[in-house]
């Protein structure tokens, strides 16, 4: 078996090797747009990049999402390329964070309906006494015991 794992060993090497494909993503940049002129320069210079599905340009909301199997850094710098100044989208739905209000998380500048995405605007773990009821009587605990059984 020796001489048949080297033969192996030997053809392995010899096949090129395919890189692996990147996961299918979704990337939001932020990009000021003012005129349709920016908005189709950003579109035409993200929508060469090799493994882009779709583009879809939201110049109100001065969003730019891209789906592919892409790297988000190089679709960022591809869109800053333009010479607009971009980022990765900031903000999250109103929502969906506990505490919209909350200094960090509030932005006068945001899109409405969004907030920032800080952690000072989501509720931490609670150490109420519903939730050790609930693992209590959980059915995932087999030990569980109920007096009234």
């Amino acid at each position: 078996m020796g001489f048949f794992d080297h033969m192996l060993d030997c053809c392995d090497a010899s096949i090129p090797k395919h890189k692996k494909r990147k996961p299918m993503q979704t990337v939001e940049i932020k990009v000021k747009m003012d005129c349709d002129g920016c908005e189709r320069r950003v579109r035409n210079s993200v929508i060469h990049i090799k493994g882009v599905k779709s583009v879809d340009v939201n110049r109100k909301l001065s969003k730019v999402t891209v789906t592919g199997n892409i790297e988000p850094n190089r679709v960022l710098n591809r869109v800053k390329s333009t010479g607009k100044r971009a980022e990765f989208w900031p903000y999250v739905p109103f929502n969906v964070v506990s505490y919209p209000y909350v200094a960090q998380a509030y932005d006068k500048k945001a899109p409405s309906g969004y907030v920032k995405n800080a952690p000072q605007a989501y509720a931490g773990p609670t150490d109420g006494p519903h939730e050790k009821y609930t693992q209590i009587f959980s059915d995932d605990n087999p030990n569980a015991s109920c007096s009234i059984m």
